[in-house]
């Protein structure tokens, strides 16, 4: 695994959550795919680098916060249990 991918999945799973407000949870792709950009810099990841293992970052990670918010409300949904109308 390189260095790149390693940080960008690494990175995901701590900063791209459902947007329940839990975890402070940004739903802003353009705010993530920043921040994301500038911890990469900070460990020697360049955007480019980032590309190359999973191409677009921004549609990336609008990919993963679409796959967190329905896992959510998959969830909440089966929180709510069968509908006792009927």
């Amino acid at each position: 695994m390189t260095k790149a991918r390693e940080f960008i999945e690494f990175w995901i799973e701590n900063s791209v959550h459902a947007g329940d407000g839990a975890h402070g949870a940004s739903q802003d792709v353009t705010e993530l795919t920043r921040r994301c950009l500038e911890m990469a810099e900070d460990q020697g990841i360049s955007e480019q680098d980032i590309n190359a293992e999973i191409g677009n970052l921004a549609e990336f990670i609008g990919r993963k916060l679409e796959a967190a918010n329905k896992v959510e409300a998959e969830w909440q949904q089966r929180e709510k249990g069968p509908s006792s109308s009927g």
